[in-house]
Order: C-alpha cells, then structure tokens, then sequence
C-alpha cells in the first residue's frame, strides 16, 4: 500500500501545533506518520497519548522536549524524542525558525488516544 497523491493540507491542532497527515489509516493500525511544525516561541500543551508510543523525529528548527518526570531536553535535527504511552509531553520552539518534526505513533494516533493535561486547562 503506497500514497502517491497529493499531501493532505496542513490544519490547526489545539496542543498549538500545525499538523499534515502523512500516513493514518484504519488499514494500517500499526502506525501513523504526521508532519507537525511549532512556530519560534510556542510551546504545545502539556498531554498524553493513552496506550500509544510517540517518537519525535526532528527535522528542523531546535527545540526542548519535556518527556514525564525527566528534565527537558535541547534537541535538533536528526535526533530522536520517545515518548512512551501514557506520558506526559509537550516541546517548545526554542528557535528564530519553524520546529518541524515527524509525529511517528504506534499504534497510529486516533484523536481518542489524546488527554490534554496542561494546567491550563484544568
């Protein structure tokens, strides 16, 4: 199963990020792959995804992850950020540019999974 068509069109997710769905689909529950893109000073709200493991594939921009209880983490292209289910997580642009990252989630992220817990909101 391959996607040749034209990419989805980027749209606005309340954790204050962009989001494009690069794969998520039903017919492939095992994963999903979005492209999200925080502009320079926003940080995400603080969630977590129920019985889903995300990793953060940096692409550009810098950025610092907070992952659970660990302190936060500078991080840049090429590098890695797993979050496993159930933990708490958002990033912040820390950067003069867009933070852009690959949103790879197993098993593929359904809008259910998502619980947002910044202080906020609560």
């Amino acid at each position: 199963m391959t996607r040749t068509a034209q990419p989805p069109a980027e749209y606005w997710f309340e954790e204050r990020c962009h989001i494009t769905e690069w794969w998520n689909t039903p017919a492939d529950a095992a994963v999903s792959v979005a492209r999200a893109r925080v502009e320079p000073g926003v940080t995400t709200r603080l969630h977590r995804l129920r019985g889903v493991t995300e990793r953060y594939v940096i692409l550009e921009g810098r950025g610092r992850a907070e992952v659970g209880a660990g302190a936060p983490r500078e991080v840049g292209p090429g590098e890695v950020v797993v979050v496993p289910p159930g933990t708490a997580q958002r990033i912040a642009n820390i950067g003069d540019s867009d933070l852009v990252f690959l949103a790879v989630c197993t098993p593929r992220f359904v809008r259910d999974v998502y619980e947002d817990i910044d202080p906020e909101s609560v």
